[in-house]
């Protein structure tokens, strides 16, 4: 349960934040935070990240709606006693949750974090969630590999049988 509340945490804070942009901000407006390093930038966006795919709406609505399908699975099947995966799980499912409304409502992304000093591509809460997400899966899967291996050669690296 603690995994769908953090979830609908991410998700909350991506419309929040999403809403304050789309209802203050111009289009292309840009507010400095640290001066030529981040800045609010308000975009809009009908495709994917780096702008692929630009008005495939249908396969955007299909592919999450199959994604969260999976995390829910994931979350209920193997989150237990996980909390490393369940967490990693519930980013990734707020994040494509905040996308999917966008594109429901909105027929459009909004976007307006901006990494100027590196010059990333604009992006929301959900990207970032769903960029957390991914990476704590990553230490996750890393971490269980590692036990797997402890448990079949020993820390010492021989072989147990």
């Amino acid at each position: 349960m603690i995994y769908y509340i953090l979830a609908l945490f991410v998700m909350a804070l991506d419309q929040l934040t999403k809403i304050l942009v789309d209802k203050n901000m111009e289009i292309g407006e840009s507010i400095p935070i640290i001066k030529n390093v981040f800045s609010i930038t308000s975009h809009r966006n009908q495709g994917a990240a780096w702008g692929i795919l630009q008005g495939q709406m249908w396969l955007f609505y299909l592919i999450t709606l199959i994604v969260v399908g999976g995390i829910i699975y994931y979350i209920q099947k193997h989150a237990k006693g996980k909390p490393l995966l369940g967490i990693s799980l519930a980013f990734m499912l707020g994040g494509a949750i905040g996308n999917f409304i966008d594109r429901l409502v909105r027929k459009e992304v909004v976007d307006f974090l901006y990494a100027e000093i590196i010059n990333f591509p604009i992006f929301n809460i959900a990207d970032a969630s769903l960029t957390i997400g991914v990476i704590l899966l990553l230490i996750q899967m890393l971490r269980e590999e590692r036990k797997l291996k402890e448990k079949t050669y020993g820390n010492n690296g021989t072989h147990h049988s």
